[in-house]
C-alpha cells in the first residue's frame, strides 16, 4: 500500500506488536490502583450534581504540568469497558467533561486526541494554538506573528499561509469557520478552554466534519467543572503582556462560566506588534433532569500588524526584520468578531440524546496587504444530532446521526492601499455560501471487544457571486456523498486497535481561483481523498503509546500553482491532478524513572513525552511535476520533553524541537527551507491548589531558523521572499491564583 520511499515497512508490521510494549502520547487515564486505563464507556445516566457534591468530587491534587495531555484526578477512571459511552453526561447535560469526553473520543476508529487544558495553562504562556497542540503527533503547528500560525494535520492546506482551510473548526461542537471554509485564529482564546478535541483526517464524522486535515473542537468549561475564580498573569520576551481571568458556579438549576483575556505584544520582528480582547461566556439552564439548553457568547477585538515573509538568506541571517513592502503598505489584520449561540440537549431516554441549536456569527475583517481588504462577514446556521446507545440482538450498538446548516453572506470590497490607508475602490462583490450537510455513523460491537463501523456523510453546498462592478453572478454547485468504514479493537482495558477507510470531500472558498491561469473560482473543482489508516494507542502507569499510518489518495488536491511576487508569495489556487499523502503518527510517553528522591504512592517520576510525525507528501505521476515532493511542510518533526515530577507540585525539565531535513517550497522542488533543532527549558510549580507558577525558555541556544514558508509553483531555485523566520530566544513567566 505504501510506496518504498514513503513510509518504513517495519512501521506497517508493527502495529499487532504495539498492542502491549510502546508508549505514547497521554491518551490513557491514572486509575487510583496506579494502573492505566481506557476510559469508561456506561450508558448509565445521572442527574446534575448539586453545588455541594461538585465540589466533593474534584480533588485538589494533580500531577504536575507536563506538555503531554494531563488528565487530572477527577477523570480518573475504572480498568474496564463496560458499555459505549457518548451520552454520558454527569454533569452539564449539554458538555462532556472531560473524562467523558475522553471515553467518547476513544470510540473514534481512528486518529484522535484530547488535550486537556491541565497540560499546557499553567506551564506555558497559553498564547496560541501551538501551545495547545505541540505534542499531539501528525499536527503541524507553528506561530508566525502574533496568534495567526500555520496549522496543518496530514498535509492539509499546503498551500495556505494565510488563514486555514482543510480543517474544519468547532466550539463547543458549534462551527467558528467561515461559510465558504476559511478558518483563523483570532477568535481561539487558549486560556479558556476546559479541553481541546482533535479529529485527525476522516475521524471527524461525530459532528459531520469531513475534511482531509479533520476537525478540532475547543470546549469551554461550564459552571460545573469551572473554578469558583481564576487570575492569572503572563509577561515575557518583545513585550509580551498577559491577563486572565475567569469565574464559574452553579446556582439552583442555573450555571455559568465566563472569561476574559488581554494581550499585548511589540512581537520578535519590526512590525509585529499587537493586542487583543477576547471575552467567552457560557450560561446553562436544567428545564428538567432531562433537559438543560446553554447560551454562548464570545467577542474578540484584535489588532495585529504583519511583517511579511523574507527571503531564505535574510530568515536565517535578520529574522527579526519586516519585508520592506509590509511596512510600506503597514500590512495589518484587524479583525472584531461577536458569536452567539445555543445548544439544547434532551435526554429522550437513558441510552439516547438529542441535541439542536444555532448559532449567528458577526465577523468584520480590516486587512490592509497589498489591496486594502474590507470584508464583513454575516453566518448563521443550525444543528442537530442524536446519539443513541443500546443493544441489537444482546449487541452493544452506537448511533449517531444529525444534519448541519452552514450559511453566510460576504461583503467584499477591495481598495487600494495607499500606505495603510484606503484608496479608490478595486472591486466589490457580495460571495453568498450555503452549506446543508447529512451524516450517520453506527458501531455495533459484533464482539464485546470488537466494533464494526459505518458511516456516510452527504453535502449540498452553493457558492454564488454578484459582482457589484459589472453586475455580473457567477455560481457553483455541489453533491458529495462520503462513506466510511472501520473497526475498532479493545484488545485489553489498556489498549486498542483500529482501522478505517474514509472519503472526504472538500468545496473550494471563494479564494480559490487562478487569474494567472484563466481559472475562475466557478471551474475549481471540489477536492476528494480517499484515506487509509491502521493504529492502536493505549498504556500503563509506565508508558502511554498513540500511534497512526495512514495513506491518502487525493483527486484534485487544492494548490498554488503560482510563483512568488516581490513581497511574498502571490498564491493562486487550482486543482491538482492526483497526489498522494501518507505518513506515520508516533506519540511516545515512557516512566524512565520512579522513586529518585521520594519512593511509595506518591513517588517523584521522570518522563519522557515525544511527539514524533513523518510526512510523505507528493505528486502522483503528474504531467508536469511527476511525482516531486508537494512543497510546505516537513518530512519529520519531532516534539520531545524530558519533565522531572515531584509529589509536592514541583516540576522542571527541557524540550527540544527538531527538522532535521529541509523541506522544499515550490512545486519544481528548486527551493528549500533549512533544517533546524532547537531547545528551550521550564521549570514550575502546580500542585492544583490556589496558586501555579512557571518560569519558561524558548530557543535558548537563540538560533535563526525558518518556521514556515508560503508554497509557489517554480520559484526555479530564486531566493524569493516567502519564508517566515522563528521566534529568537524567549523567556516568559506567569502565575495563577483559583479559588
Amino acid at each position: 500500500m505504501y510506496r518504498s520511499s514513503g513510509l518504513p515497512v517495519a512501521c506497517a508490521t508493527a502495529v499487532a506488536a504495539l498492542c502491549g510494549p510502546l508508549a505514547g502520547a497521554g491518551v490513557a487515564q491514572t486509575a487510583e490502583n496506579g494502573e492505566v486505563a481506557l476510559p469508561p464507556v456506561v450508558v448509565e445516566q445521572t442527574a446534575a450534581p448539586t453545588k455541594k457534591a461538585k465540589k466533593k468530587a474534584v480533588s485538589n491534587k494533580v500531577a504536575a504540568p507536563s506538555s503531554a495531555p494531563l488528565v487530572p484526578s477527577e477523570t480518573a477512571a475504572p480498568s474496564a469497558n463496560t458499555g459505549v459511552g457518548v451520552t454520558v453526561r454527569a454533569g452539564s447535560l449539554t458538555v462532556p467533561n472531560t473524562a467523558e469526553a475522553q471515553t467518547a473520543i476513544q470510540q473514534t476508529p481512528g486518529g484522535v486526541a484530547l488535550v486537556p487544558g491541565s497540560a499546557y495553562q499553567t506551564s506555558t504562556p497559553a498564547s496560541t494554538v501551538k501551545d495547545v497542540l505541540d505534542y499531539v503527533p501528525g499536527v503541524f503547528v507553528q506561530p508566525k506573528w502574533g496568534d495567526d500560525s500555520r496549522l496543518s494535520i496530514r498535509g492539509s492546506g499546503l498551500s495556505r499561509n494565510f488563514h486555514l482551510r482543510s480543517i474544519q473548526l468547532y466550539m463547543d461542537g458549534i462551527p467558528i469557520n467561515t461559510a465558504d471554509g476559511y478558518g483563523d485564529f483570532q477568535e481561539i482564546d487558549p486560556t479558556a478552554y476546559r479541553y481541546t478535541e482533535v479529529f485527525k483526517g476522516g475521524n471527524g464524522l461525530r459532528f459531520g466534519a469531513n475534511a482531509l486535515g479533520g476537525a478540532i473542537n475547543f470546549v469551554m468549561p461550564t459552571g460545573y467543572d469551572a473554578d469558583a475564580a481564576k487570575v492569572r498573569t503572563d509577561f515575557g520576551s518583545y513585550g509580551f503582556h498577559k491577563l486572565s481571568v475567569s469565574s464559574g458556579g452553579v446556582a439552583g438549576a442555573a450555571d455559568y462560566f465566563i472569561a476574559g483575556t488581554w494581550m499585548e505584544t511589540d512581537g520578535f520582528r519590526d512590525h509585529s506588534g499587537g493586542e487583543s480582547y477576547r471575552g467567552s461566556m457560557n450560561v446553562g439552564y436544567r428545564l428538567s433532569e432531562n433537559v438543560e439548553t446553554r447560551f454562548y457568547i464570545n467577542a474578540n477585538h484584535v489588532r495585529q500588524d504583519i511583517p511579511g515573509s523574507l527571503t531564505r538568506q535574510a530568515a536565517l541571517t535578520t529574522p527579526d526584520a519586516a519585508n520592506p513592502g509590509n511596512i510600506a503598505l503597514d500590512q495589518k489584520r484587524n479583525i472584531d468578531t461577536v458569536r452567539i449561540a445555543n445548544k439544547t440537549a434532551v435526554r429522550l431516554a437513558p441510552g439516547t440524546l438529542l441535541e439542536f441549536g444555532a448559532f449567528g456569527v458577526d465577523r468584520h475583517l480590516m486587512h490592509p496587504i497589498y489591496q486594502w481588504l474590507d470584508y464583513r462577514y454575516q453566518d448563521y446556521g443550525a444543528f442537530a444530532r442524536i446519539a443513541d446507545e443500546s443493544r441489537i440482538a444482546g449487541m452493544r450498538n452506537r448511533f449517531i446521526g444529525g444534519v448541519n446548516l452552514h450559511n453566510g453572506t460576504l461583503d467584499n470590497k477591495h481598495y487600494a492601499n495607499v500606505a495603510g490607508r484606503k484608496g479608490n475602490l478595486a472591486s466589490s462583490s457580495e460571495d453568498t455560501s450555503e452549506n446543508l450537510s447529512v451524516y450517520a455513523e453506527n458501531a455495533l460491537y459484533v464482539l464485546s471487544d470488537v466494533a464494526l463501523v459505518g458511516g456516510v456523510q452527504f453535502l449540498h453546498a452553493t457558492r454564488d457571486r454578484y459582482n457589484r462592478i459589472n453586475g455580473q453572478t457567477s455560481q457553483t454547485e455541489f453533491n458529495l456523498w462520503s462513506p466510511k468504514v472501520g473497526v475498532l479493537w479493545d484488545v485489553t482495558p489498556n489498549a486498542q486497535v483500529f482501522a478505517n477507510v474514509s472519503r472526504s470531500a472538500e468545496v473550494p472558498s471563494f479564494g480559490e481561483s487562478s487569474a494567472a491561469l484563466g481559472v475562475a473560482f466557478t471551474d475549481i473543482r471540489a477536492q476528494r481523498a480517499t484515506t487509509y489508516e491502521i493504529g492502536t494507542r493505549g498504556g500503563t502507569a509506565d508508558y502511554t503509546w498513540d500511534l497512526a499510518l495512514y495513506r491518502a489518495n487525493i483527486d484534485n488536491e487544492l494548490l498554488c500553482f503560482t510563483a512568488a511576487n516581490t513581497f511574498g508569495s502571490a498564491c493562486q489556487v487550482a486543482n491538482a491532478d492526483s497526489t498522494i499523502h501518507q505518513g506515520v503518527e508516533l506519540g511516545f510517553g515512557l516512566a524512565i524513572a520512579r522513586g529518585v528522591l521520594t519512593e511509595g504512592r506518591d513517588a517523584d517520576e521522570l518522563w519522557l513525552n515525544t511527539a514524533y510525525t513523518f510526512n510523505d507528501f507528493r505528486y502522483d505521476g503528474d504531467a508536469t511535476w511527476g511525482d516531486n515532493e508537494l512543497p510546505g511542510a516537513p518530512r519529520h518533526f519531532l516534539r520531545a520533553e524530558l519533565l522531572y515530577k515531584h509529589p509536592t507540585g514541583f516540576y522542571f525539565g527541557p524540550n527540544i524541537e527538531w527538522v532535521p531535513e529541509a523541506y522544499y517550497v515550490d512545486s519544481a522542488n528548486t527551493v528549500k527551507t533549512a533544517s533546524y533543532a532547537i531547545w528551550g527549558a521550564k521549570v514550575g510549580f502546580d500542585n492544583g491548589g490556589p496558586i501555579s507558577a512557571y518560569i519558561e525558555g524558548r530557543n535558548l541556544s537563540d538560533e535563526a531558523y525558518i518556521a514556515s514558508a508560503s508554497t509557489s509553483a517554480n520559484l526555479g531555485g530564486l531566493d524569493a521572499a516567502v519564508f517566515e523566520p522563528g521566534t529568537g530566544r524567549a523567556f516568559y513567566a506567569g502565575v495563577q491564583f483559583k479559588w
